[in-house]
């Protein structure tokens, strides 16, 4: 939907790649959904889903054996986004750089965009 040819709409950083690829590994399935929802204190979430279909308005990024797909109403909230993975002492999980972003909730589980 939101394709622009020769660049996908989320990055995957090396730490990224390698957890998803671990995962679908581990678990089977073909890959990764990401998407966002309304919820949490900054107004919207992000969400990851295992799936086993491809929708055909998903975005896939594949890399090094990660897939993601980009669900088709988020992919104009993700547009430009860098997906890492990061472990520290307290927690583990991957982090989203966004550039759309406007505001994020201090316990960074939910985001706002800017008004349209």
């Amino acid at each position: 939907m939101f394709n622009i040819p020769g660049k996908n709409i989320v990055s995957l950083t090396d730490k990224a790649v390698s957890q998803i690829s671990k995962l679908m590994l581990a678990s089977n399935h073909k890959g990764l959904r990401i998407g966002v929802k309304k919820g949490g204190c900054a107004g919207m979430e992000y969400t990851m889903e295992y799936v086993d279909q491809i929708d055909a308005n998903d975005a896939i990024v594949e890399q090094d054996g990660a897939c993601v797909m980009v669900a088709p109403m988020a992919q104009m909230f993700l547009l430009g986004s860098v997906i890492d993975y990061e472990v520290s002492l307290l927690e583990s999980g991957f982090k989203f750089n966004n550039p759309n972003v406007t505001e994020e909730c201090g316990c960074g589980e939910s985001i706002k965009f800017a008004d349209v």
